[in-house]
């Protein structure tokens, strides 16, 4: 029997709360923290996953927990294993702009992300991509952008039609992070 894999997940009400009940299932052994007032524990684990949700509509409690985005960036550095989806993605960003300022993120993705009104742009859909031999498959369903020009991707992402999209998915260490959500039970 192998080892289960022990994985800590972001989770509150709203900045990090889309997860498939699935998906926690596939992730083995479970504990949750939240990134709003916690400092995760990250020395026994062997995956952090940040899910989904709006961290856009609480910047100034994320910003305030600066010991979690500390330990997070730390995490990553030192080689951890992270997997970050949309608002995930977005936590994992230098920045996240918004009409009423520029809040710090945890800095492991080199980018900024605007949440500003008049950035707001819909992108929506199926996604599948190809990395390491394996697919992966999602969706996107997300307003914010990333703030100048779209960061490079390591693969190639593509619509339920088959055809190319911009999605970037980014590789930094043992992070993986796109604005995809993956369906991690799908074959």
């Amino acid at each position: 029997m192998g080892k289960t894999l022990r994985t800590l997940i972001a989770r509150n009400d709203e900045s990090f709360s889309f997860l498939y009940q699935e998906t926690i299932d596939a992730l083995g052994e479970v504990t949750f923290f939240d990134p709003e007032t916690e400092v995760p524990h990250l020395e026994d684990i062997d995956l952090l996953y940040l899910p989904g949700g709006y961290p856009e509509k609480h910047l100034e409690a994320l910003v305030r927990n600066e010991a979690c985005r500390k330990a997070i960036k730390e995490y990553a550095e030192r080689g951890g294993h992270i997997q970050a989806e949309c608002g995930g993605m977005m936590y994992l960003c230098e920045a996240i702009v918004a009409d009423n300022g520029e809040f710090p993120m945890c800095g492991v993705l080199p980018y900024k992300i605007t949440a500003r009104k008049t950035d707001r742009r819909l992108s929506l859909g199926y996604r599948r991509f190809m990395l390491d031999g394996r697919e992966y498959r999602g969706h996107e369903f997300h307003y914010t952008q990333f703030l100048g020009e779209k960061p490079k991707s390591v693969t190639q992402v593509y619509n339920a039609k088959g055809e190319p999209v911009d999605t970037p998915v980014f590789r930094y260490k043992n992070v993986l992070a796109s604005y995809t959500h993956l369906y991690l039970t799908s074959k």
